[in-house]
């Protein structure tokens, strides 16, 4: 390499010093640079967030490297060069297991053999992360200058303050504290797609008023994770945020589920009790499946959004309360409205900010991202080395159209991780993934159309949803028949409680007298 080769690249990383672009661009540039620079087949740089290595990019890895979380105690490699001052270089016969084994994306095969060195990044005298290189050839950072290597290093470390920077800076204008790592048993929001960045750019964007927000998506999208980013994004991020599953409240106790009760208010009722609104005064109430509430609730709750206030069942006494609503559905509420099955003035009162969160199958490589997250999970839980995807198995995943969404994805690789762990093995260093243990599934024939029933031939011609509810009214309606339309017998028929058989026969619009 010539030495004007070095110094135009050098400037070239320092000229992005000054450049308005986002980190990752800064940290990809980086990285597209040392490839340029120094002798490797993959590298990445990882952020250290409490006792993980996040990767923030990477070069010659798999893309799904970037969902992977690594937990520091369980990766020798990147604990030694975390604890080291200097560079540190493994010897290619090293017995410790490389977390990038098998991700390298120009080998299709399990590594055995290769150059792997990384260095710990220092920002004001603190541990950031780390910078990683790897090759497949044995000896080849032998040809490395240690002078460059070292210049490159320190403009690592500069790239590395200006990101920071901008990001506090950014965060400190927003009063947002933003953090890349969840809890352990909580997926995290990530995604590089357009969609994710529109979505992310919404949630920033509404996160720090105090406006009630309507989450809307197919089942399995990631609702919930939106509500808790906005509520970890706002003003009220350290006080409480209470989930509320409106599709699983008992019509018979959802009223004191909500708003408490007195001590004597029923039976059964033998003290005092908070109700979900009141423990999340100064905080956020999360009412998930918000379109499952019955009409005499949804007047309560609209009564509550209008004064700020609530009362306990079986007292007079109003209690003021400071809260902020984060509502989800799948369902198209409007319709609901139109249908007369949601009060209009609620669903304008949950509906100030809108959010839509985009269905898996058009995140693209966001997919790839997301099943590594999951891949790493399932290393931890199945206590094997590693690992990996086939590159026949993602394409399966890319090309798949996920109804499910990410819970699908999730239980998908969890089984196929189970599953590849069965045939090949604890010990083997790196477990592959192949298109057979995804079992994605081929679709069934359907019967030809001139075979099946005219009534049939009519749903064909109408969406999924409609569909669905012609079939579940038939259902119910021989059920009605078949007890003369006794509605306690008939639900009990069908295995539903006869609140939630009231409800369906309200939506299906079933006559509830004969």
């Amino acid at each position: 390499m010539t030495t004007d080769l070095f110094f135009n690249a050098m400037m070239s990383l320092v000229n992005d010093l000054s450049r308005q672009v986002s980190p990752q661009q800064r940290y990809q540039h980086l990285l597209q640079k040392l490839r340029v620079l120094f002798p490797c087949d993959a590298c990445a740089l990882l952020k250290q967030e409490e006792n993980y290595l996040i990767p923030m990019a990477i070069n010659g890895l798999s893309e799904d490297t970037l969902g992977r979380r690594f937990l520091i105690e369980e990766q020798p490699r990147l604990q030694m060069i975390l604890e080291s001052q200097g560079l540190v270089r493994f010897a290619a016969d090293s017995f410790l297991p490389d977390p990038y084994d098998g991700l390298i994306e120009s080998c299709d095969l399990k590594l055995q053999v290769h150059d792997c060195m990384g260095v710990t990044l220092y920002i004001d005298g603190k541990a950031w992360g780390v910078l990683t290189f790897d090759a497949l050839t044995s000896g080849v950072f032998d040809r490395i200058d240690p002078q460059r290597l070292e210049t490159f290093i320190a403009l690592s470390e500069a790239t590395v303050k200006v990101a920071t920077l901008i990001v506090f800076l950014r965060s400190r204008a927003k009063q947002v504290e933003q953090t890349l790592l969840e809890e352990s048993d909580r997926l995290e929001m990530i995604g590089n797609s357009a969609q994710m960045q529109s979505l992310n750019h919404e949630i920033s964007i509404v996160a720090q008023s105090d406006l009630a927000v309507l989450v809307l998506g197919e089942t399995g999208v990631g609702k919930e994770l939106v509500a808790h980013q906005i509520h970890r994004l706002s003003k009220r991020s350290e006080q409480m945020m209470v989930y509320v599953n409106c599709a699983a409240l008992p019509e018979n106790i959802a009223e004191s589920e909500l708003f408490g009760h007195t001590k004597g208010a029923f039976s059964g009722a033998t003290t005092d009790r908070m109700g979900k609104f009141e423990l999340a005064h100064e905080g956020t109430i999360f009412l998930d499946e918000i379109g499952e509430l019955p009409l005499s609730l949804q007047a309560k709750i609209l009564r509550t959004l209008q004064n700020g206030e609530i009362q306990r069942v079986g007292s007079d006494l109003h209690i003021k309360v400071d809260i902020r609503v984060i509502a989800a559905t799948n369902r198209d509420l409007s319709k609901s409205v139109a249908a007369g099955h949601f009060r209009p003035d609620l669903y304008h009162r949950l509906a100030v900010y809108p959010i839509f969160v985009p269905p898996l199958h058009v995140r693209g490589k966001d997919i790839l991202l997301i099943a590594g997250l999951f891949l790493e999970k399932n290393k931890q839980r199945l206590a094997v080395q590693g690992l990996r995807l086939e590159n026949k198995a993602k394409k399966a995943l890319l090309e798949y159209h996920w109804p499910g969404n990410i819970r699908e994805l999730e239980h998908l690789l969890s089984r196929a991780a189970l599953k590849a762990v069965a045939i090949n093995g604890h010990q083997q260093r790196v477990v592959t993934i192949s298109c057979q243990h995804l079992d994605l599934g081929i679709p069934q024939k359907t019967a030809p159309l001139s075979t099946l029933p005219e009534s049939t031939h009519i749903l064909l011609e109408s969406d999924l949803k409609t569909q669905v509810d012609a079939f579940k009214k038939q259902i119910v309606l021989q059920a009605l028949e078949k007890y003369h339309y006794n509605q306690s017998k008939a639900a009990k028929h069908l295995g539903l409680d006869r609140g939630n058989f009231h409800r369906l026969l309200e939506r299906l619009q079933i006559p509830l007298n004969r």
